[in-house]
């Protein structure tokens, strides 16, 4: 192996090692050896007919057996979707929003689906910020609090995905939809084993909720559907949710509309009716997602695919803009210089991101000029090489014409490959669950700004700023690599540095993620709650020291972080000839299934 890979983040001694007992006597053992590739990797999984990669193996497994009964490759990714809502409801589930790219080889086009869900039509700005004062004069909020809540009925939005599901099978669908949903229901029914890193996640959510209950209007039917006694799922524990098996069934046999304006959309608008929250049935029965065009940047010969805002996804194509004026090859990937060229490149994407990413319904973009060379080179000018830039700000394009989240891709012999991601934002939602439906709403109009001058400014009936993104490459024409990174802001970030180890540094797929990652949080937000404009840059323990010291040079502010929470979660299938092969995400649960 090379010297400079075998330096570019072995976890080695620095590492701690999480075992379920809490015991710290293993925190200095380091990684073992490989007869090939890096030794902090392990080998991808190939696959010559059909793929799936997703957060949870139980829910892999689902995917594969939809594609074994002859359903397409869409038709696995929302049989798996469901399952995750079910096995990995700390992520994702049917209260949230749904975002896809799909390859179609039979029209050898590109199709991208937004699937994100509107405010309350009935509730104003003004109304919203007399809600919040409410709170906060009724001692609901913590001291200090700033923007929209976090948790209880005011961040809500509609609910995408159900819709996002139907959309997706009417245009690439095989199987009935009542096959497709049939594993996650019978899994609902008759219990699942919980996964380890899935079990963590449980046990911090219910301390954010306890932590947080003044918020919640309602928090009995969630207690009775996953935190039963006071205490969430564990480890190994088989756990049920009839609940959502008998939803889950329901959309099936009724197909859409009964969520959108059947018995299930009663159900929904009685609840918030009861706990005095703003949606109503007449904003279940408008919602619609819509088909997009992706867009794209070239680097370095590929061409990286991202949706359009509302979501975040252009940022990292902003990002590739800027950094294709750099040339890598003259520095390890483990060098300060990567590192602080990423960063910069980030710090500058994201004033752009806090400046113009909004609902295109209600505010003009300058969507061609943010992803265009010329204005790469003019933000890539922006960076000092030797330190960090203390003052950043949105640059200005030409204008023409926290978080978690599960991400998926599946491919099958058609050579359909689908990279979905679907989220209910922050942690298993806003603590709210519909009376016997079994699953929990989103809190996703938390990333509105209360600033009405803002794009992004709260409005009846709009669509959040959005932090999911699919992401998919083409080469040469053809399709290449169906990937995708959850949580939060990190999802751009991890995009890019995916690309860049895989692009740049030759690393596979499954190397490039499982390479220690950053994170850099700080700067202005698209909520109009601005952070420090240098913020804070975690690295993971792999780092070397050397490059540590490096940064703090620079100007960066680094703190170590070793529990991998921050860091996201990727999943990736690579289209190599005739066959496929894939990568999961060693910081989750999940895994590859191939046949």
């Amino acid at each position: 192996m090379p010297s400079l890979l075998r330096a570019l983040l072995l976890p080695l001694a620095s590492i701690v090692l999480v075992v379920s007992s809490g015991a710290s006597a293993v925190e200095d053992m380091g990684s073992g050896g490989r007869p090939v590739g890096l030794d902090f990797s392990r080998s991808p999984v190939y696959g010559a007919r059909g793929m799936a990669a997703t957060a949870q193996p139980l829910a892999s497994q689902v995917a594969i057996d939809i594609l074994k009964q002859g359903g397409s490759a869409v038709d696995a990714a929302i049989a798996a979707n469901a399952a995750l809502g079910l096995m990995e409801p700390t992520g994702n589930g049917i209260g949230g929003d749904l975002f896809a790219i799909v390859w179609d080889p039979a029209s050898g086009q590109l199709y991208g689906y937004n699937g994100s869900g509107r405010s309350p039509q009935g509730r104003s700005l003004d109304d919203l910020k007399q809600r919040i004062a409410d709170m906060q004069s009724e001692g609901r909020l913590p001291e200090g609090h700033q923007g929209i809540p976090a948790f209880g009925s005011l961040p809500v939005t509609v609910p995408g995905t159900v819709d996002g599901w139907f959309a997706l099978h009417e245009q690439f669908g095989k199987l009935p939809m009542s096959q497709v949903l049939a594993p996650a229901v019978d899994y609902a029914r008759e219990g699942f084993p919980v996964s380890p890193v899935i079990a963590y996640y449980f046990g911090r959510n219910l301390a954010r909720f306890n932590r947080d209950t003044g918020m919640i209007e309602e928090f009995d039917n969630a207690q009775a559907t996953w935190f039963k006694g006071g205490r969430a799922p564990a480890e190994g524990e088989l756990f049920r949710n009839p609940d959502l098996g008998n939803t889950l069934e329901i959309i099936g046999k009724e197909g859409r509309d009964v969520f959108y304006k059947g018995k299930l959309a009663e159900v929904m608008a009685k609840y918030f009716e009861r706990i005095g929250g703003d949606l109503k049935l007449a904003d279940f029965a408008a919602h619609r997602g819509e088909w997009v065009t992706p867009g794209s940047v070239n680097y370095r010969g590929y061409d990286v695919y991202e949706l359009p805002p509302n979501g975040q996804g252009f940022a990292a194509l902003q990002m590739l803009s800027i950094l294709k004026n750099v040339d890598f090859s003259q520095w390890p990937r483990s060098s300060a210089e990567v590192y602080h060229f990423m960063v910069e490149a980030k710090r500058l994407a994201f004033e752009d991101v806090a400046r113009y990413y909004a609902d295109p319904d209600f505010s003009q973009m300058p969507l061609t000029g943010l992803l265009s060379d010329e204005y790469g080179k003019q933000r890539f000018a922006e960076i000092d090489a030797g330190k960090v830039n203390p003052a950043v700000a949105a640059g200005e394009p030409k204008l023409e014409g926290e978080g978690d989240t599960t991400y998926l891709t599946v491919a099958d012999s058609s050579g359909m490959m689908v990279s979905l991601i679907q989220s209910n934002y922050r942690g298993m939602g806003t603590g709210l669950t519909p009376d016997g439906l079994g699953f929990m709403f989103q809190d996703r109009g938390e990333l509105f700004s209360l600033d009405p001058t803002h794009p992004n400014a709260y409005a009846p009936g709009k669509r959040p700023f959005h932090t999911i993104i699919p992401a998919f490459v083409m080469k040469d024409g053809k399709p290449y690599m169906s990937f995708g990174l959850m949580g939060g802001g990190m999802q751009p970030q991890g995009h890019v540095q995916v690309l860049v180890n895989h692009i740049d540094y030759g690393m596979n797929i499954q190397e490039a993620g499982d390479a220690a990652r950053f994170l850099h949080d700080g700067g202005r937000s698209p909520t109009s709650i601005d952070g420090d404009p240098i913020g804070t840059l975690y690295l993971e323990p792999g780092v070397p020291e050397a490059t540590r010291r490096r940064l703090q040079t620079m100007g960066h502010n680094v703190q170590m972080d070793d529990t991998g929470s921050r860091f996201g979660g990727y999943q990736a299938i690579l289209r190599q000839g005739g066959v496929y092969v894939g990568a999961t995400e060693m910081r989750k649960d999940g895994t590859v299934a191939a046949y």
